[in-house]
């Protein structure tokens, strides 16, 4: 049960947290997660690198020999990817994307700069570890070889795209991403069972997918994985300015941009006002 009742106010609705509860879930879970032990932290980043990697491949295979037209199959596909938040969130696991949340805990100095960023490198690092695992491991099995090669050859056009951005495009991207991934997460702190959390991941991340924004952990798996079956040729630098630029990206959309945002709206008052 959550530690925060709802408004006794009838006119607000019993079936969803309203919006001044969410963000002091927010703001507890991201002390929480500040918090953790060092050994947690990274196994549960692992998991969510895995679990993106799952919705990459997911997003791959749809995306492979769909004659529904340009707008359709992103949709679809979007819909696909949604698979790795889902697990993410109701299977639990930490993403250094959603984790941009924990600056609404810092902003209320309930965390310090420094557990925040220690929060944030150790969770990277574990996603980083576990998409690339499963990029080595999705190399190995052979799927990609599937639909004769044309997977692969998805594989090699998503990454190649993504190499050939503008860092600025890829910057912009990466923010306006991040927005709609912490959007989910938020929208996730108002459910009270898991068809409530997976109805609310599944409009952003989709919409996030289908307009093409950019997402650094889903690129930990993406373009590793193409470099590993040859389809796009191997570029460690290409690879590491990508994750920088769209890294930083995603901190700003979501760190800023929302929980930087709904602190202000919500908590800031708080904790401005009188005892």
């Amino acid at each position: 049960m959550s530690r925060y009742r709802d408004s006794d106010d009838p006119s607000v609705s019993v079936d969803a947290h309203p919006p001044m509860v969410i963000a002091r879930l927010v703001e507890t879970v991201g002390v929480a997660k500040a918090d953790m032990p060092v050994l947690k932290t990274i196994t549960l980043g692992i998991l969510a690198g895995v679990f993106i990697a799952f919705g990459g491949l997911l997003y791959t295979v749809v995306l492979t020999g769909s004659e529904l037209g340009h707008g359709p199959t992103r949709l679809l596909a979007g819909m696909a990817f949604s698979l790795g938040l889902i697990l993410v969130l109701v299977g639990g696991a930490e993403l250094f994307t959603g984790n941009s949340l924990i600056v609404m805990a810092w902003a209320d100095h309930k965390v310090t700069s420094a557990r925040l960023l220690r929060n944030w490198g150790l969770v990277y690092l574990g996603n980083l570890i576990g998409a690339v695992a499963t990029a080595v491991l999705v190399a190995g099995s052979g799927v990609l070889d599937s639909a004769n090669g044309t997977v692969a050859e998805t594989a090699g056009q998503i990454a190649t795209g993504k190499l050939a951005l503008d860092p600025l495009e890829s910057l912009i991207r990466a923010v306006l991403c991040n927005v709609l991934v912490c959007l989910a997460v938020w929208l996730c702190f108002a459910a009270r069972s898991v068809t409530d959390k997976i109805l609310a991941i599944i409009p952003p991340i989709t919409a996030f997918v289908a307009m093409g924004f950019e997402h650094s952990v889903a690129n930990m798996y993406l373009i590793p994985v193409a470099f590993l079956v040859g389809v796009t040729p191997t570029d460690p630098a290409g690879f590491a300015m990508n994750l920088v630029v769209v890294s930083l990206g995603n901190a700003f959309g979501g760190g800023v941009l929302v929980a930087g945002v709904y602190w202000l709206v919500y908590l800031r008052q708080d904790s401005a006002s009188p005892e």
